[in-house]
Order: structure tokens, then sequence, then C-alpha cells
């Protein structure tokens, strides 16, 4: 069973959770990317989220990279969240997860679309094969050890 750290796990998703893994922070980034969220008051008023919640997880995206902190030129003291390319780069994993929620976790149609504001074409996250392009189905996905893994947690098998 996982504590409340993955410190123990060698594992890229692992460390991704330790960022982005609790319950709030994916609608936090989903604001900020497709919502236009910036300030504080958007975020809360948005999703309704503790204060003292969102006060920290804006805190842990500052500190991780996932977005930095902006005085708002605006209106004195108050400050704007911004994404960095760390926290932008999560777009995908957004749009894929949405994707998965449309089709397992919803009886009807997919109440957001993606789409490309170049072209106005739909955006969908594919998993493709760096050498053939194709991925016909999730099974032929295989995970293999990687550069990064350190040798003392390598299965004596592999």
């Amino acid at each position: 069973m996982l504590g409340k750290t993955y410190d123990s796990q060698v594992c890229s998703i692992a460390r991704s959770l330790e960022m982005v893994g609790e319950r709030w922070s994916l609608l936090i980034i989903r604001d900020a990317l497709f919502g236009g969220a910036t300030r504080y008051s958007d975020f809360q008023r948005n999703l309704g989220i503790a204060t003292n919640v969102l006060k920290a997880r804006l805190d842990g995206f500052v500190e991780a990279g996932i977005m930095r902190r902006h005085r708002h030129s605006g209106q004195s003291g108050q400050h704007e969240y911004l994404l960095t390319d760390k926290g932008r780069a999560l777009a995908p994993a957004l749009v894929a997860l949405s994707e998965w929620g449309d089709r397992w976790a919803t009886d009807g149609e997919p109440p957001i679309l993606y789409t490309h504001s170049v072209c106005g074409g739909e955006v969908g996250r594919q998993t493709v094969c760096a050498h053939c392009g194709r991925v016909d189905d999730p099974a032929e996905i295989r995970a293999v050890i990687g550069p990064g893994m350190p040798a003392d947690r390598i299965p004596r098998e592999a």
C-alpha cells in the first residue's frame, strides 16, 4: 500500500503524482489550461475549493515549477498564477484523461471537446509507436526497464 508519498517508487507515474496527484490538482491545471483562470479568485470561484487547500496547491505548483506567481499589474497586492512550459506540458495528459472519462465514466456524449485553435480540427490523444506509428490495442503496450532504473532495482529475471 502506498503511503502519503511515493519516495520508494522508482516510477515516473509515481513521481508525477507527487506533483499533481492530489484530488484538486488536475482541476486547477485544467482551469488554467483550458479555462483561462489565472487569479486565486478565479480558481476559488470556479472550483469551490477550500481557500487553504487552494493556497497549498498553488504554492506547491509554484515550488514545483508548474506555475509561476506574477504580480497582477491592475490590482495592488494581487497575483496571477501562470502556467510554465512544465505546466502546459500537462495538456496531453488532461486530454487523455478526458477521453478516458468520456468512454468509461459517463453515459452520454462528451461534455467538452478539444479543438486545435489554429485550424479548428478535433484534438485527441493517441498512443503511437515511434517505429511503425501504430498501436491498435492497449494490450500491445508493454513496460520495459529504461536507462533511469537504478541497478539495485532491476529484477534478476530482466
